[in-house]
């Protein structure tokens, strides 16, 4: 394995309340949530909240959900979601993979369950889109991560 493949990789789940973020490494190929950013009344992105993060991490890649309907068609949100990862491009001069998330907030909120008593879960709610945002990332080590195109 060459070191190139030893990399921090950032994972968004997209949404236009709030995105979601995970931090995860190849080496490891496992994830962990971060952090939960608000978007502005008109939906957009709070680009310094999400500079931020950038910074800290310092990733060599980044990740982005894009939702399909169960049939596999496109919603305003898969657009949104595409134009979101191109922003991400344009501005850190990252490489941006998109991967189907379809049922990841399914899995956050089974993974919440499960981690969290019936009492607690009210509160983890506001987690629930950095945990979509980790199995968005370790969906993607899962598919890609031990490719030779890293």
């Amino acid at each position: 394995m060459s070191t190139n493949r030893y990399l921090t990789v950032l994972g968004f789940d997209y949404g236009s309340r709030r995105i979601g973020i995970a931090v995860g490494q190849t080496f490891t190929a496992s994830a962990r949530p971060l952090k939960v950013i608000a978007c502005d009344k008109f939906n957009a992105p709070d680009w310094a909240s999400i500079h931020a993060v950038i910074q800290e991490w310092s990733p060599q890649r980044l990740v982005v959900g894009v939702p399909y309907t169960l049939n596999g068609a496109e919603t305003e949100t898969t657009l949104a979601a595409r134009h979101f990862s191109e922003a991400l491009q344009a501005r850190y001069n990252l490489p941006v993979d998109l991967i189907d998330e379809t049922l990841s907030s399914i899995a956050a909120e089974q993974a919440i369950s499960e981690r969290f008593s019936a009492k607690s879960k009210s509160k983890a709610k506001p987690a629930l889109d950095a945990v979509a945002a980790q199995v968005i990332l370790e969906t993607w080590f899962a598919e890609y991560a031990n490719t030779e195109s890293l």
